[in-house]
């Protein structure tokens, strides 16, 4: 599911490198203009004017705050009669007046100023949100220059840090709302162990449309299943995870095979957005000894089996029924498979094999993806190991990352019998999801 990354603040438009600053004045002295004296940006080899414009109050300010202004300089003593607004008796809230213009200008970067003995005001005007402030025996041409110059830069570095801390928060907020979603694997006792990688399709995704799932039921059966819905935005990803927590209930509440599917078609076809949402799924049941399994297909891929001294291959496929939500009364066959004492089981989504390979057009489809396994298989890979070199071969021989959604599961039975305190993973794993993109 993806948790939409906040929009950057809209901020004034930097002006061309030529174009040198442009400072607002804002007063309301009603016996006459602020005395300013001329200004030269001293930031080039060549100084260049600072261009200057003058507003008597907030409303000429609000019209006059165009794009290409990169400070305001706000007169405290005339505050309260630019902002038309008494703070006590006789005396105007400049620092009210001060936050109104900091709220209209919020990427501004403001200097108070101030009477000559007013330092106590002056620093409250910097807490309260002011960039700087100089006092008017300050108010010269060089001193000046150098204010906005430092406010301005310190503005910019100002936001550059608030935004770095949002991003932050919201990688933590995201790696936390990711493990609560993605699953945790319920097979102890099984003595199966497993691994899983899943990569989400999208840029800043914390899910895709894919999603998987494993338990163990008291009569000690494993049940797994893999899916893909339809789809990479946010309302598919939702639905997986409304699929995947359906499938854990049905299942646990001892639904299988063609009684579960049909209850989950029914599940899609109530939560998904619109009716041309579908989604593809395998699901298996692994008998208690661990030897024979029940295979179900939904338009999904067969899984990949691996035996000891012979080469790996697929599942039969042939007579899987179609995908979820496509017809109305579809049926599901189950078909028992032999597993074998030691065998090593891959389930994936297309994500996996639908990768290009090379420049063209060609994908590396099944047969690549056998081919692929088989080879990481000789080189001694397994577990861990085995899945993180084939994700990433699948990603070289497209030439860079996936656009689709990738999940893949593999369930491995060893040659010794479970003891007590047995993790049912490889304990050298890594996170199932890789950090986020951004």
């Amino acid at each position: 599911m993806s948790v939409p990354a906040p929009r950057a603040p809209e901020q004034a438009a930097a002006p061309a490198p030529d174009a040198g600053l442009t400072l607002l004045v804002i007063e309301g002295d009603p016996a006459g203009p602020l005395s300013m004296p001329d200004i030269t940006e001293m930031s080039g080899a060549e100084g260049k004017p600072v261009r200057i414009r003058t507003a008597r109050n907030l409303t000429e300010a609000e019209r006059l705050l165009t794009d290409d202004v990169n400070c305001i300089l706000l007169d405290l003593a005339d505050a309260g009669a630019a902002a038309g607004t008494a703070g006590g008796p006789g005396r105007p809230d400049e620092l009210d007046t001060l936050r109104r213009v900091l709220q209209l200008a919020p990427h501004h970067a403001v200097l108070a100023l101030t009477a000559e003995a007013d330092t106590d005001r002056a620093a409250e005007a910097v807490r309260v949100g002011a960039q700087d402030y100089l006092s008017r025996d300050e108010l010269d041409g060089r001193v000046l220059s150098r204010a906005i110059r430092y406010a301005v830069e310190r503005k910019r570095a100002d936001l550059a840090q608030r935004q770095l801390t949002e991003s932050r928060l919201r990688a933590q907020e995201n790696a936390r709302l990711e493990r609560g979603l993605l699953p945790t694997p319920l097979l102890a006792g099984s003595g199966l162990r497993f691994a899983a990688r899943y990569r989400p399709g999208r840029s800043r995704a914390l899910l895709g449309g894919d999603f998987y799932d494993m338990v163990r039921t008291p009569d000690g059966t494993v049940h797994a299943m893999i899916g893909d819905v339809s789809g990479h935005g946010p309302d598919e990803a939702a639905l997986g995870v409304e699929l995947r927590i359906a499938w854990r209930a049905l299942t646990f509440a001892g639904l299988c095979g063609d009684e579960l599917l049909a209850t989950l078609q029914q599940v899609l076809e109530h939560e998904r957005a619109d009716d041309e949402t579908f989604a593809t799924l395998c699901a298996v049941d692994i008998s208690a000894d661990g030897r024979r399994a029940g295979l179900s297909l939904a338009g999904h891929p067969a899984p990949l089996l691996v035996r000891p001294g012979a080469a790996p291959h697929l599942l039969p496929q042939d007579d899987g029924g179609p995908a979820l939500g496509l017809l109305r009364r579809a049926r599901w066959p189950r078909r028992q498979v032999e597993l074998g004492g030691l065998w090593s089981l891959l389930m994936y989504t297309d994500g996996l094999i639908e990768g290009r390979v090379g420049a063209g057009t060609r994908r590396l489809g099944q047969e690549g993806m056998v081919e692929l396994i088989g080879r990481r298989l000789a080189e001694g890979l397994r577990g861990e190991e085995l899945l993180d070199a084939a994700v990433a071969e699948v990603q070289d021989l497209n030439g860079g990352e996936l656009t689709d959604d990738l999940a893949v599961l593999l369930l491995d039975r060893g040659s010794r019998a479970p003891a007590e305190g047995d993790r049912p993973h490889w304990p050298a794993g890594r996170a199932a999801v890789p950090p986020l993109r951004t």
